[in-house]
């Protein structure tokens, strides 16, 4: 959960009410694809409920990641402006909210302190997300599940995981209430 966690972290409510109200409830079946590799996408997507895995072309069937509830997927596209480099599939029966790609971008392009909230909390995950990558890899001495002594949460930040929390619960019943 720890992407949505960051994202609603660092936005504000009516940040969280603008995501809701732009974007559909999404109900995606067992094996069904969400994002195709290679293939443009047309939203990113906060996953409400349910599990999906990352895979590629070159690892086949084996999943890469799995994704659970409070994951964000379609960022990297949406940042980049190029096709995944990653598929993503259902493993259950799974809820997303999708945000539609121009949408968000008009909203990014009239709203500046929106703006500047967003792509500030993209930059969060995705710095988590190599860090994670990274010690995978083996680059560091400690296992991923020791966080080096510079990893420590401040409270500050342990205060907007908090809220956070409180806020990906209140997006999960306004979602699955449409």
């Amino acid at each position: 959960m720890r992407k949505a966690l960051s994202l609603l972290g660092i936005m504000n409510d009516s940040d969280l009410d603008w995501l809701i109200a732009a974007g559909s409830r999404r109900d995606v079946a067992p094996g069904d694809v969400l994002i195709r590799e290679g293939q443009p996408v047309d939203a990113i997507f906060i996953i409400v409920d349910g599990l999906l895995a990352v895979r590629t072309t070159r690892t086949g069937t084996r999943d890469v990641a799995q994704l659970r509830s409070g994951e964000i997927v379609g960022e990297m596209s949406f940042v980049d402006a190029r096709p995944p480099s990653a598929s993503v599939i259902s493993l259950g029966p799974s809820l997303v909210l999708a945000i539609p790609r121009s949408t968000l971008a008009q909203k990014l392009q009239d709203d500046v302190p929106f703006a500047a909230r967003f792509y500030r909390s993209v930059a969060v995950f995705l710095s988590d997300r190599l860090r994670t990558t990274s010690r995978g890899l083996g680059y560091g001495d400690k296992p991923p599940e020791q966080p080096e002594p510079d990893e420590e949460m401040d409270p500050a930040t342990l205060d907007a995981l908090a809220l956070a929390g409180a806020r990906f619960d209140w997006l999960q019943r306004r979602v699955k209430s449409r």
